[in-house]
């Protein structure tokens, strides 16, 4: 769905991942604490938006299924291994009777060749490696600040607030209210979250 926000920003040694909270239905906000960040692997988040059933169903799908070859193999898969398999399976769905609806973003960090990845992947199974990205409208109002001020050598803080920039962008300038948006890194370390951001800013 348009309505929602994804924004993930790739930098040297981490990605941020950022959606917002909200779950709309038609004009009605259903929840205001939605997760749309699913972890796949100890490196891998994968951001998920579009249709209600289809994100939750596809995201556990995927998630059990890169699991399941960690346990029968004894290792992760890598991001862009995980892209693959992720990409394929959207596509083989997309021809047949029962497709998924979702556009998402997966982020991770390989640790085999110290690099962070973000990939963009649309419900037609178009895949794409990108340094930065925000799906849904909010894209409208985003991508353009981080053309001007991104840069891949940022520090953790300055890249957590070039995302408040953003967001703080969507909220003055975007009709449907999205105030909060859950935060996530990924790096070496692992997966952690980030402070929750509260967007700031009136309406133009």
């Amino acid at each position: 769905m348009a309505l929602e926000c994804l924004i993930g920003i790739k930098f040297d040694d981490f990605v941020l991942i950022a959606t917002d909270m909200s779950h709309i239905q038609s004009i009605m906000v259903q929840k205001s604490d939605d997760d749309k960040i699913h972890k796949l692997s100890s490196h891998l988040v994968m951001a998920v938006a579009g249709e209600a059933g289809d994100t939750t169903q596809f995201a556990e799908y995927i998630a059990k299924n890169i699991q399941l070859y960690k346990m029968r193999n004894g290792y992760e898969l890598h991001p862009s291994s995980a892209v693959h398999f992720t990409r394929h399976t959207l596509s083989t769905h997309l021809r047949s009777r029962e497709p998924y609806f979702v556009n998402l973003l997966m982020g991770g960090y390989n640790p085999a060749i110290n690099k962070s990845e973000l990939y963009y992947m649309d419900y037609l199974a178009a895949s794409v490696p990108v340094n930065y990205y925000a799906f849904g409208y909010g894209g409208m109002f985003t991508l353009s600040i981080m053309d001007q001020d991104y840069h891949s050598n940022m520090t953790r803080e300055a890249g957590y607030e070039l995302l408040k920039k953003c967001i703080g962008e969507v909220k003055r300038r975007f009709i449907i209210n999205l105030p909060k948006f859950r935060v996530r890194i990924i790096s070496k370390e692992g997966i952690s979250d980030m402070p929750t951001i509260i967007a700031e800013g009136e309406a133009a």
